[in-house]
């Protein structure tokens, strides 16, 4: 449904008085089957919405090539068009008209007639749940069914692959909670569902495989449960006021596959972390390192992102 080969996109940026190019988006390639859940899972300024933006047409890439839905981006863009839909980040919808004038109107943008723009929008409006406030101005609505409403508008005109930029970003969990089952249901419509993200439970929880972004380049892509087998075994976190000392006393332990050090603390890569634990907090103690806390945990997407660029994902 979805083919990219060498994408490519880079800004103009003023430092100072010297102009200076960025490169937002460094060689995308990317395949996304028909009636996925696809998710682009990065930290923001990774390069992200800029891939969406280009597979919208909403900005042209520099390079490279892609088809959506069997149109080609470069060559027909307007085609690519007819057969997206599209959900910003920012939102759509104005504050002094209803859901059901936004979501008539934007079906006759695509050149669906008044009747049938009708009985869409009032079988959309039911299938999200907002029947019981389509005819009330926008401003009144909470966060999660403006959202709501965003994704109805997006489609409307019942498009083959809908694309949704952070949709729960700014939501309380129980509108991010609804707002999963609401793309689930895309899905088991016949959508694909392309989706950027910064959350890792949201990746994990939605999608069928997602790629990772960092620096404008896919670091990983795989299903999330490939993607965390990649990483054997357990990570065991070990809090500490002196990360180098603790790094120091473990560093040489036949048991740890691998150790990180951060601001406050270590991370370790064992084998059975049932039987590491004891030995870690033995290190330590002949070493004299004050323990603050101690976490077990399996491989999660942060340590597929931590592997892949040496960094964890929430701290981006």
């Amino acid at each position: 449904m979805i083919e990219t080969r060498g994408l490519r996109k880079s800004f103009m940026s003023r430092q100072g008085r010297e102009k200076k190019t960025v490169d937002a988006v460094r060689g995308v390639d990317l395949t996304v089957d028909e009636g996925e859940i696809f998710g682009f899972l990065g930290p923001n300024g990774a390069g992200k919405t800029t891939t969406l933006r280009m597979l919208a047409t909403l900005i042209e890439p520099d390079g490279g090539e892609a088809t959506i839905a069997g149109a080609d981006l470069r060559k027909d863009p307007g085609e690519v068009r007819r057969r997206i839909g599209y959900v910003a980040q920012g939102g759509s919808t104005w504050d002094d008209s209803t859901a059901r004038e936004e979501l008539v109107l934007q079906a006759r943008l695509y050149g669906i007639s008044k009747s049938v723009a009708t009985e869409r929008a009032a079988r959309v409006l039911e299938g999200f749940q907002l029947s019981e406030y389509a005819d009330r101005k926008c401003k009144t609505y909470s966060g999660g069914q403006r959202r709501r409403v965003d994704i109805a508008l997006g489609i409307i005109h019942e498009p083959k692959v809908v694309f949704l930029d952070e949709p729960t970003t700014g939501l309380d969990p129980q509108s991010r909670a609804h707002m999963w089952d609401e793309v689930r249901r895309l899905r088991a419509d016949g959508m694909t569902v392309f989706i950027t993200t910064h959350y890792l439970d949201e990746a994990d929880a939605l999608c069928d495989r997602i790629s990772i972004m960092d620096n404008g380049e896919i670091v990983a892509s795989g299903t999330p449960a490939e993607l965390k087998r990649e990483i054997s075994g357990d990570v065991v976190r070990v809090g500490v006021s002196s990360p180098a000392r603790a790094a120091e006393a473990l560093g040489s332990a036949d048991f740890i596959n691998k150790l990180e050090t951060h601001e406050d603390s270590v991370r370790l890569y064992v084998d059975e972390g049932g039987t590491a634990i004891p030995l870690i907090l033995r290190a330590l103690d002949n070493a004299s390192v004050p323990l603050g806390s101690i976490e077990l945990h399996r491989p999660s997407l942060d340590d597929v992102f931590l592997t892949k660029t040496g960094r964890s994902l929430r701290e981006s």
